[in-house]
């Protein structure tokens, strides 16, 4: 019966270690969260964890409604220069597009 307890400790252990490593990596740059992707076997991350909850609270970020958007510099879409949200502030509303149109 002991060994019954050490292996569910075991993989209890394993279990939370997992959380915890694809957990913090979610909070991480997508780039990053993505090479760290590239290696994690999908179905550890998306099917035996509940990735989905843990992505919504790692990326769910602290703004409010009302609040000002935080600062970012983008590239435009054709690369010739960047653009800052900043530099919009107070002239005109500002409308953000992520995704795919294909």
């Amino acid at each position: 019966m002991k060994w019954l307890a050490r292996i569910i400790l075991a993989i209890t252990a394993l279990y939370a270690t997992l959380f915890t490593v694809v957990f913090v990596a979610m909070h991480q740059t997508p780039v990053r969260f993505g090479q760290f992707m590239k290696y994690a076997p999908p179905i550890l991350v998306w099917a035996a964890l509940p990735a989905e909850p843990m992505w919504l609270k790692a990326r769910g970020g602290k703004l409010a409604v009302g609040q000002e958007a935080p600062d970012f510099t983008l590239p435009r879409q054709d690369r010739s220069s960047n653009v800052t949200l900043s530099s919009h502030r107070g002239s005109r509303p500002v409308v953000l597009v992520f995704g795919s149109y294909t």
